[in-house]
């Protein structure tokens, strides 16, 4: 039998000097559970995100010729404004349901290239306080506000935690370009409950965007925390209701040609040859102002019957451009504190434009 000598006894080892030296504070976090039972989502709010999650599904599916129209602020800092936005929009959705499915843009975590405000969630106060618990519960509380006024909302999936606090209150969700080519995210949505975008890479290349689709319409198991804060393995049934978001790159990819070579390669991979177009990012230059021209070019394009434009994404504020969030200094009612965005009254004209394309498109058949 095999002895130990007593230097190789280790009864209490202090395992702090190799584990967590990095760490600088560990905070209790709210579950889902809990959140969900402080702020509950109404019949209606049900009923609006399940007809929204399927009308969206029957405009990617080829049942529904509108256009889903992704459009509100880069990014959620103020619940009055963003509120006040919804408004504004609920009464453009009602007016041109007929050709456009509108969905607000209600995003709460920003990917940041280097470091930065990360979101609503992560720094709800904008002071670097990172009350994130307060950050859920101003969220979810956001979203059930936005939905008892009658407009679906769809955001971005970023932290894979997050959505279990949420997601619920989603009708349709995106991965950004940083984040398509992540095994994780792409695990995230084929689990998901609503339909996803993938944007294309931060390089402009679609075929990683392609590659997101096929993982997440296939069955995959992996790691994650139920809604009672238990950490669990998840098998997930796959999300065939997922498509690509044409977001630019190295240069823009919004023009005909562009819509070409993506239905292109998607075809070659056996998926529907479909794209949603972002007119915001590097297919505007990163020039909030063309993101107007580059609508009505997308509009053109639709007005003269290409049907696989399926939506467009726009980044729309109370008022336009964008500043910074400078300790003391009180910020711009209605202006972003992310990416610079056209103003409300600059986006009603671009909803008419694609609305009037999709009438056009009818016309077509």
């Amino acid at each position: 039998m095999k002895t130990h000598t007593p230097h190789t006894i280790l009864s209490t080892h202090d395992t702090t000097r190799i584990d967590d030296l990095r760490i600088g504070a560990v905070r209790p976090l709210i579950t889902p559970a809990l959140l969900q039972e402080w702020l509950p989502a109404p019949e209606a709010a049900q009923a609006l995100v399940a007809s929204s999650r399927t009308a969206i599904s029957r405009v990617l599916h080829g049942q529904d010729d509108r256009l889903v129209v992704v459009v509100g602020p880069c990014s959620i800092h103020d619940h009055a404004q963003a509120v006040e936005y919804a408004q504004r929009l609920k009464a453009q959705a009602d007016a041109l349901q007929e050709d456009l499915l509108v969905v607000m843009r209600v995003y709460f975590e920003k990917p940041r290239t280097t470091v930065g405000w990360k979101g609503y969630i992560n720094d709800p106060h904008l002071d670097g306080s990172f009350a994130i618990n307060e950050g859920l519960e101003m969220a979810r509380a956001l979203l059930l506000e936005v939905l008892a006024l009658g407009l679906p909302v769809g955001t971005e999936f970023l932290d894979l935690l997050s959505p279990q606090f949420i997601s619920d209150l989603v009708s349709w969700g995106a991965i950004g370009a940083r984040t398509t080519e992540s095994q994780s995210h792409r695990q995230l949505a084929s689990g998901l409950s609503c339909p996803v975008g993938f944007k294309n890479g931060t390089d402009g290349g679609v075929k990683v965007a392609s590659d997101a689709i096929q993982a997440a319409r296939a069955t995959h198991a992996f790691m994650g925390m139920t809604k009672m804060g238990q950490a669990a393995i998840f098998e997930t049934r796959g999300n065939d209701d997922c498509h690509v978001i044409l977001r630019g790159g190295a240069q823009p990819n919004y023009a005909a040609t562009d819509v070409d070579a993506a239905c292109k390669l998607l075809n070659k991979a056996g998926l529907r040859e479909q794209v949603m177009v972002d007119v915001s990012h590097a297919n505007s230059s990163k020039q909030h102002q063309r993101q107007i021209d580059v609508a009505a070019d997308v509009a053109s394009q639709v007005g003269a019957g290409d049907r696989r434009i399926v939506g467009v994404m726009i980044e729309s504020h109370l008022q336009e451009g964008r500043q910074d969030i400078v300790p003391g200094q009180p910020l711009r009612a209605g202006v972003s504190v992310t990416d610079a965005c056209i103003s409300f009254e600059q986006t009603v004209p671009v909803l008419h434009g694609l609305a009037a394309a999709v009438r056009s498109r009818r016309a077509h058949r």
